[in-house]
């Protein structure tokens, strides 16, 4: 359900095609909320039935017709009040974890190798997140609200934070492994 707030919430800024909003998620909340083309163009026909989204279609001589999504006002309407409602909590899942979970059965040698592995992802991560501010720029020009700016850079906060932990943490476990504070299997 938030695909449909978060597509709401770019349109609030501005018309896009579903092409626009997917460079859009890409630059910007990609590191917490990724969408491919279809899911995107999917939730554009819904929140188009649901009232919440309108499409104009633009004519072109040699491509096809530019779909163009605008923001209804009840769109906006519904778009306030899922901002002001309580945060949406989902069940937590997380797949690494559970590796790690069961992972008592490996050896100390693949132990190491896989918190390295785990170390080496969120190091590549926290380099694509130093990349984002320089990403944000077309976006900046076109919403010109140092206020929205800020909780855009927010998100990329705790996105950092989360990525600098679990590097830590995997760092540790090697380190413990390694100075023998495993016990035996």
């Amino acid at each position: 359900m938030s695909l449909e707030y978060a597509i709401l919430g770019f349109l609030n800024y501005h018309p896009y095609t579903g092409y626009d909003l997917k460079k859009i998620f890409d630059t910007s909340i990609r590191h917490f909320w990724p969408a491919d083309q279809s899911q995107i163009y999917r939730t554009l026909s819904r929140l188009t039935e649901n009232g919440w989204a309108e499409m104009e279609k633009i004519p072109q001589e040699d491509r096809p017709d530019r779909k163009v999504y605008h923001i209804t006002d009840a769109g906006r309407a519904e778009l306030m009040q899922w901002l002001s409602g309580p945060p949406p909590m989902g069940e937590p899942r997380s797949a690494p974890l559970i590796q790690i979970f069961f992972a008592g059965q490996l050896s100390d040698e693949a132990l190491i190798a896989k918190f390295e592995g785990f170390a080496a992802i969120m190091r590549a991560i926290l380099a694509q997140y130093d990349q984002i501010p320089g990403q944000l720029g077309p976006y900046q020009d076109e919403i010109t609200s140092p206020r929205e700016h800020f909780f855009w850079l927010l998100t990329l906060e705790n996105g950092i934070a989360n990525m600098r932990s679990n590097l830590e943490w995997a760092e540790s476990i090697v380190e413990r492994i390694k100075n023998g504070h495993l016990p035996p299997q």
